[in-house]
């Protein structure tokens, strides 16, 4: 039988082991020198072999490349350090022999991602429940913990240090100058955390988007409103429940209601007709769906202040218009018409989850609540730590955008200030033969 005494020293022996593991690149750098010292100076002398020192260190630090490499390397080494006391730290049971290693590092600028594999017994709920205890031992910001679809063994964990969309200037609209789109076409909207691109396609898809007022959500939901107007093919409508917000797209839309509800179920009415008239065509022609270069335009309905249709105190026109706007959008996708709802008030009476889980995109910016935000993104989100309710009130224009299926992206929108809508406008106008005059450009 083994003795206390060889088992404490087995245990001491592999602790020793690890931690001297866990310097690896370090002791296999200082030993590429030490051999390089040792071949140079039985060669050539010892002044030699320290010159060929010398020089390998000055190339190390002149050149960029090899600079910014070699530090990303020795970094990283040091973040898996971090991430293995981290892990031990937090006394996962299932853990404590074998950590999940982290493979794969990359530099993001929200602060690192790599992939881990989890060992056997373990699971990747068994960090997704830890992540809070194992993001203080770090000491950052969070850590998130995202499985593989596709291997259950597998999983992506992001290190978020800082918050990369806090304190930045706005972002101007990157489409801003283009003098003409096409909706067939993503839409960019806004930079995520990993500073990436965040676009939306909205052929066959609908948006709902939601926040506090001075959230940002006017800005956002105008970026879709100009992508829309400048492609000349598409037929805009707008509902505007606080007259103003739309104003500046009035001239280029098909046709607009204000606060009436009575003008609002009208239009509604007449794109229902227009949806109908569509589906017996693709019947006719054998074909499910609108596509593009069919000679079917895509029909884009706007509503600014969503509650303010779905909260009036007629109870018959409150119906009616939920009725149409809830058939449109489950039923005239596949006839190209998309609607884009925004709202101030994200709450369940304002938003009932048979319209809500209609919509393809889902944008929430901050909220007051977790409720609220979930009242937009859907149930549970804001318990999983996607929650719009924590978005610094300072940060406008940061929210969370989910796409049906997938997970919530945090982003920043794009910013376009008044000049620039009307440019945007005056742009739309021309394309549309509204307006003859060249537009300043």
């Amino acid at each position: 039988m083994r003795s206390h005494e060889e088992d404490v020293a087995e245990v001491i022996i592999e602790a020793a082991a690890r931690d001297v593991w866990a310097f690896r690149i370090e002791i296999v750098s200082v030993g590429l020198l030490a051999a390089l010292w040792v071949v140079t100076d039985r060669a050539r002398g010892s002044m030699a072999a320290w010159s060929a020192i010398a020089i390998v260190i000055a190339v190390v630090v002149a050149v960029g490349p090899i600079r910014r490499r070699t530090a990303r390397v020795f970094r990283h080494a040091r973040v898996r350090r971090q991430w293995g006391r981290a892990v031990r730290a937090a006394r996962i049971a299932c853990l404590q022999e074998h950590i999940p290693s982290a493979r794969r590092m990359r530099d993001i600028p929200a602060g690192e991602r790599f992939q881990v594999r989890m060992p056997a017994g373990s699971s990747v709920p068994d960090l997704e429940r830890n992540a809070e205890v194992i993001a203080a031992a770090l000491g950052v910001r969070e850590l998130r913990v995202r499985r593989n679809p596709a291997n259950a063994s597998r999983a992506e964990v992001v290190i978020a240090r800082r918050d990369p969309l806090a304190g930045s200037e706005p972002v101007s609209w990157p489409d801003t100058a283009i003098p003409q789109l096409s909706l067939w076409r993503p839409i960019p909207v806004g930079i995520g955390e990993e500073g990436q691109v965040v676009a939306v396609s909205l052929p066959e898809r609908n948006l709902l988007l939601g926040g506090e007022p001075g959230a940002g959500k006017s800005v956002a939901l105008s970026l879709l409103v100009a992508g829309a107007a400048l492609d000349p093919d598409c037929r805009l409508w707008l509902l505007d429940g606080k007259l103003v917000e739309l104003a500046t797209w009035n001239r280029c839309a098909d046709g607009c209601a204000g606060v009436s509800v009575a003008d609002a179920i009208e239009v509604l009415r007449g794109l229902q007709v227009e949806m109908e008239q569509r589906y017996a065509q693709l019947l006719d022609a054998g074909r499910r769906k609108v596509a593009e270069g069919d000679g079917l335009p895509l029909h884009v309905v706007v509503c600014d202040e969503l509650a303010h249709y779905l909260t009036t105190s007629d109870r018959k026109e409150r119906t009616e218009f939920a009725d149409v706007l809830r058939d449109l959008v489950s039923r005239g996708r596949a006839a190209g018409i998309i609607v884009l709802a925004a709202t101030q008030k994200p709450s369940s009476d304002v938003i009932p989850t048979s319209i809500r889980d209609l919509f393809g995109f889902r944008w929430a910016m901050r909220c007051s609540t977790p409720q609220a935000s979930d009242t937009i993104l859907g149930s549970g989100w804001a318990s999983s730590g996607y929650s719009a309710a924590e978005i610094d009130p300072a940060c406008r224009g940061v929210g969370y955008l989910l796409h049906e299926g997938g997970i919530p992206v945090r982003l920043r929108s794009y910013h376009l200030h008044d000049h620039a809508l009307r440019l945007i406008a005056a742009r739309a106008e021309a394309l549309r033969g509204l307006r003859t005059e060249p537009w300043e450009g």
